[in-house]
């Protein structure tokens, strides 16, 4: 059997998506701004594509929802974008961010910080969650941008965005969200919510791979990342991907509409897999049980390096993950875990499995069978674990 519990690196398309695609690769396949009935062919499904997205986050007519390759491209054009309006150009040169930001964040604050913009890293509490009043502190007269993920990729905790928007907007400072692991996942209102911009991929929703999105508050202006064209209204230069484009707005239709059965049917799965690994010694949850998306668990196993256990499961045919898919290749402590203030031996011990709501009853058991019987095994080998007091290895 094969079971997939690394949703939040990628999702499978929908196959309904996957159809409403289809007729753009070969049929209607005109550039959408030519001026002959080929390219004004593929309008009517743009258009509800756009108004499937603007429902999906409850954005206002006038505001912005601009179509990119992914959120990695929204997450830059939105930091780059300040830099070049509010900190080249004006006074300010500050940012805020979180210490558990998605790479894209974090390394493009690198860059900035290379140009000389001062950014503050927040850190996350015991639950891996930024302290509302943190962001309140570190508010200066030069700050230009606060950037806090909607929620994290890893842990699945969810970050009280309403909040920091009051604050953001309180202080007529511009918030920007991640939002690219809570679109699916849980309701994302943009006007609830008071942010100014957020980022999403259309694949981490059952939507295609190659096509993202950014939400624009009304009245916010960005110099583009992109430059060579009027596609988007001139806020993103290149012809557009309706097929992607189309994938995207129908997948984040069908995201919505399922929101109740991942908030009931997916969790069920998610609490069980979770409950079966934590009845083995030793084993807890990272950021602990409450306030997350409900398909993310990070599990600490100790004695057991993440590495190992992926290549355990993966000879059983699992996929999961020791965290950010765009981070999996490096071997180094996992820097959420080290948010956290985990020792040395815990930050190489997280795994993660992220499910969806294509995942069955069956998956699930199988699943569990396999990690209790890779946890026993590794366990055995392992040189900081096997050969402690037994009282160290209860029930294994």
């Amino acid at each position: 059997m094969e079971v997939y519990l690394d949703n939040n690196a990628t999702t499978a398309v929908d196959p309904a998506v996957y159809e409403q695609m289809k007729p753009f690769f070969c049929d209607i396949f005109g550039n959408p701004n030519s001026l002959h009935r080929f390219g004004a062919g593929t309008h009517p499904k743009m258009m509800e594509a756009l108004d499937y997205l603007y429902s999906g986050i409850n954005a206002d007519d006038e505001d912005d929802i601009v179509i990119t390759g992914n959120a990695t491209e929204s997450i830059n054009t939105v930091i780059k974008g300040i830099w070049i309006d509010k900190i080249l150009n004006a006074d300010k040169n500050h940012i805020i961010v979180s210490e558990v930001e998605h790479p894209a964040v974090t390394a493009t604050c690198k860059f900035l910080e290379s140009q000389g913009v001062s950014v503050t890293y927040l850190p996350v509490n015991e639950e891996g969650i930024v302290d509302v009043q943190s962001v309140k502190q570190y508010l200066r007269e030069d700050t230009a941008l606060v950037s806090i993920m909607w929620a994290n990729n890893e842990t699945g905790k969810i970050f009280p965005i309403e909040e920091i928007g009051q604050i953001c907007k309180e202080a007529g400072v511009l918030f920007h969200s991640d939002a690219t692991q809570a679109i699916g996942k849980i309701p994302v209102d943009v006007q609830k919510a008071n942010v100014d911009f957020i980022s999403f991929s259309a694949h981490k929703f059952h939507g295609p791979k190659g096509v993202g999105g950014l939400y624009i508050k009304k009245g916010n202006k960005l110099t583009p990342l992109l430059h060579g064209g009027e596609q988007m209204g001139g806020k993103r230069a290149g012809t557009v991907d309706v097929a992607s484009m189309v994938g995207m707005g129908f997948a984040m239709k069908l995201a919505v509409e399922a929101l109740e059965y991942e908030a009931t049917e997916v969790k069920r799965l998610r609490d069980k897999l979770e409950s079966a690994i934590l009845e083995l010694p030793e084993t807890v949850v990272i950021g602990g049980v409450n306030n997350r998306t409900p398909n993310t668990t990070l599990i600490s196993i100790r004695g057991v390096e993440g590495e190992s256990m992926l290549w355990d499961l993966n000879q059983k045919g699992i996929g999961a993950s020791t965290g950010s898919a765009c981070a999996s290749e490096d071997l180094e402590a996992n820097p959420v875990m080290n948010a956290f203030g985990s020792d040395s031996e815990l930050a190489h011990t997280g795994v993660r499995f992220s499910l969806s709501r294509f995942n069955t009853e069956e998956q699930i058991d199988y699943a569990i069978e396999a990690i209790i019987g890779a946890v026993k095994r590794l366990r055995n080998l392992s040189s900081s674990y096997a050969y402690a007091p037994e009282s160290h290895k209860s029930g294994l």
